[in-house]
């Protein structure tokens, strides 16, 4: 009689694993930008006050002061050179980058709409002066962007994210109060967004 050899399936793996402890860093810091564009893409407010940025300021309470280097006026701008106005304080990534673009073309758009209400728009990301300047330039903004490069105020308004500033704007009383934040915004209504918040804030 011929004996068939008997096959026994091997309980070892014929491969190597593919997943590097390297690359768990890597993989867990994508999947957390993902998240945050998703995020970004359906949640126009209102998430926790501990943001992936860090921690939020509170409402109701004064907002973080700061001076930074400008590309208009005297080159510097301080919060408090707008007391007895509204503050429209908006933090964006990176000049010239399509949500940053249209962003800011939006609140350019309706800035007419924000001196009707006592209100002063001011961008604040991790660019340079310079760069600041050229993109007022090429969109024709006319209120002021500061520059954050090492994310200082940025920080103390829960975001930064390191190289950039996270995309969160903030309102703020005449007094220096902050009366509300946006987290997570979406550029194209955004403005819109903020409009209707300061008409509620000031009934």
């Amino acid at each position: 009689m011929t004996h068939r050899p008997t096959f026994k399936p091997s309980l070892r793996p014929s491969f190597q694993p593919w997943l590097s402890p390297l690359l768990i860093p890597t993989i867990f810091t994508l999947s957390l930008t993902i998240a945050f564009t998703l995020i970004s893409a359906f949640t126009p407010i209102a998430l926790p006050a501990q943001a992936m940025g860090g921690p939020q300021p509170a409402i109701d309470q004064p907002a973080p002061t700061f001076t930074l280097p400008t590309n208009s006026g005297d080159g510097e701008i301080s919060l408090a050179d707008y007391a007895g106005q509204w503050v429209v304080l908006y933090f964006y990534p990176q000049d010239f980058t399509p949500g940053c673009t249209l962003e800011a073309q939006r609140f350019q758009r309706d800035l007419p709409k924000y001196q009707a209400r006592n209100a002063q728009v001011i961008g604040i990301s991790a660019d340079d002066v310079n760069s600041h300047a050229e993109f007022c330039d090429a969109e024709s903004l006319v209120f002021p962007l500061l520059s954050d490069p090492d994310g200082t105020v940025s920080r103390a308004y829960g975001s930064w994210m390191k190289p950039m500033s996270m995309r969160h704007t903030y309102l703020i009383d005449p007094e220096g109060i902050l009366q509300a934040r946006f987290l997570g915004v979406r550029p194209a209504i955004h403005s819109q967004e903020v409009l209707a918040r300061l008409d509620e804030l000031q009934r």
